[in-house]
Parts: structure tokens; C-alpha cells; sequence
């Protein structure tokens, strides 16, 4: 091909590309000159294996840790896992308030430095949580053979931990790094969560591809979902402009031990009382009573040839 050709498109396609004004003005193009502007998916990946080798050391992080070297690389991985999150987060603040490069950073990190803070003070109350969905999949499922199949191979956990973090850190207000983790929870196991869901303990998902469940969702205790359960929003008013209006509660309340088979439906803010059971590939937008079992219409028996009623039988008719 001829080179000067090339060198013309090469030239137009970056010249192209390059004209930013119109993304920059809908929100295409950030602008970025620190290494920092955007949090790192790659600091947040150790962020992630760093809080799973914390809740259940052995079975994540290190291999050969035992009681001796417990206390040390846990001290190690607390200061590591405290770095991480503060330069994370005050990527995240700077992101969200649209702070001019010129400003000073001091304010970010002092503000990522307290919420990190807080946020490893809550990590023995996460840690407790997720034994306790660690038990609820175990105890639900006759093919686990120990508890450390289930730490070690199911997606929940790994989603759950994902989620159960980003869930603290949206409560603290910070921006944007909540759903970068349960979204990289997603693209691993095909569970999707959104931090701002509210999940009791004791929570369960079996097989877990496909399952969705919305911002706005209220999960009691002792809750399990099968694979393919959506828990979702049926519709929502928008604003003058046509956009949807934030912040409405638009998921469903699942109360406490309710059940909800594969590939249900659910939609709206709606209450699914305590102790019901959905059943397979079910649809409900209503309210349901409490010990309530929700499943399909029982098909009618298909008619044999002996059933049918032909044209000649119907006499003068």
C-alpha cells in the first residue's frame, strides 16, 4: 500500500480523533495530566485480593500463612490495603467534583485518608457477615463438601466480598470506586449487584450467572436466589428533560427467609413477605403475604386425538 497514502490517513484518523471539544462538552473526554485522576482498576484488583485474603486468610493471598506468621502478614496486608485505598479514593473525590489539576491534593487525601480509616474499622464486622453467607451457601448446598469449598470455588463469596466492601464505602459517600468493585465482581462471576443495595445476613446465591439485583433493593436475612433472579425496577418518572429522576426507590423488599427460584422475575417496589418462596421463571409486581409460594398457572393436558372435535360431530350446529 502506498506510504504516502497511509501517512494522509494516518494523519486525518488522529485529527479526527483528536478533535475533543464536542466529547468533552457531553462528558466523552477526562481530561487527565496526574497518573491519578481516575482510580486504578489494577490498584483495585489488589484492593479486592488483599480484603479476600483478610476475611479468610489462607484460602485467598498467601499460601504458606499459619498461626505463627498470622498477626504479621496481617499487619502487613492492613498497611498495604490502607495505602491503596486512600490514594483510590481521593482519585475517586477528585473525579467527582471535577477539581481543576491546578488545585491542591491535600484536601483529597485528608478526606480519602479519614474515610480509608473508617473504613478499616468496619473490616471484622465485614469479615463476620461473610462467614455467615459462607455458611448459608454451605449449608444449602448437599454437592459442598466443607466450608472451604465454598470459600474456595463458589462466585457468591467472591461477589459478596466484592460488594459487601463497596457497599461500605457507598455509605461513606465515596464516589464512583463502589461500582468499579461490584462490576469487576460481575465480569468475574456474572452476579450483578449494585453497592447501594441493601443485603442482611446469611445471604445466599446458588450457581449465580445472571443474577441482578438493583440500587434500590432491601434483602432481609436469611435470603437465597437461584441463578438468573432479576430484582429490578418496572418503571420510573423522569424530569422535565426527559431524564430518569435519581434516587427513587424503584427495587423490591425481600423480607426475611424468602426464596426465590431461577429466573424469576420481580419488579418494582413491591414487598415480598417473610418466609415466601417464588418459583421458577415467575413474574410478580405485587405485593406478597407473608409464607406465601408463588408459581405458575399448571398448564392444560394438550388434547389427544381421541379428544378432538371435528366439524361433523357438532351435528346441525
Amino acid at each position: 500500500m502506498d506510504s504516502e497514502y497511509l501517512s494522509s490517513l494516518f494523519s486525518e484518523t488522529v485529527k479526527s480523533l483528536s478533535d475533543c471539544s464536542e466529547m468533552k462538552e457531553k462528558g466523552f473526554f477526562h481530561e487527565c495530566k496526574d497518573e491519578d485522576s481516575l482510580p486504578s482498576a489494577k490498584a483495585l484488583e489488589e484492593i479486592v485480593e488483599l480484603c479476600r485474603s483478610l476475611f479468610f486468610p489462607g484460602f485467598y493471598g498467601r499460601s504458606t500463612i499459619n498461626r505463627a506468621t498470622l498477626k504479621y502478614i496481617v499487619g502487613v496486608s492492613v498497611e498495604r490495603l490502607m495505602k491503596l485505598l486512600t490514594k483510590q479514593i481521593a482519585a475517586g473525590l477528585r473525579f467527582q467534583t471535577k477539581a481543576s489539576h491546578d488545585d491542591s491534593d491535600d484536601n483529597f487525601y485528608r478526606e480519602a485518608e479519614e474515610i480509608a480509616q473508617k473504613l478499616l474499622t468496619l473490616l471484622p464486622d465485614i469479615r463476620k457477615v461473610l462467614e455467615t453467607d459462607a455458611i448459608a451457601a454451605y449449608n444449602g448446598d448437599p454437592a459442598a463438601d466443607n466450608i472451604g469449598e465454598v470459600i474456595c470455588c463458589y462466585p457468591v463469596i467472591k461477589t459478596l466480598t466484592n460488594y459487601r466492601v463497596a457497599h461500605e464505602l457507598y455509605k461513606l459517600g465515596v464516589p464512583l470506586i463502589p461500582r468499579m468493585l461490584t462490576e469487576m465482581a460481575h465480569s468475574e462471576t456474572g452476579i450483578d449487584i449494585h453497592p447501594g443495595a441493601q443485603i442482611g445476613h446469611h445471604f445466599t446465591i446458588d450457581h449465580g450467572t445472571g443474577v441482578v439485583i438493583g440500587a434500590t433493593c432491601i434483602i432481609g436475612n436469611n435470603v437465597k436466589l437461584y441463578q438468573g433472579v432479576t430484582l429490578g425496577a418496572r418503571s420510573f418518572p423522569l424530569d422535565d428533560n426527559g431524564h430518569p429522576i435519581k434516587g427513587i426507590a424503584r427495587h423490591p423488599i425481600l423480607e426475611d427467609d424468602v426464596i426465590v427460584y431461577s429466573n424469576a422475575t420481580i419488579l418494582g417496589r413491591i414487598t415480598i413477605g417473610k418466609g415466601t418462596v417464588i418459583g421458577g421463571n415467575v413474574w410478580v409486581t405485587e405485593d406478597t403475604e407473608p409464607g406465601s409460594v408463588i408459581v405458575q398457572a399448571k398448564k392444560k393436558k394438550s388434547k389427544t386425538q381421541n379428544d378432538l372435535i371435528y366439524p361433523q360431530d357438532l351435528g346441525g350446529l
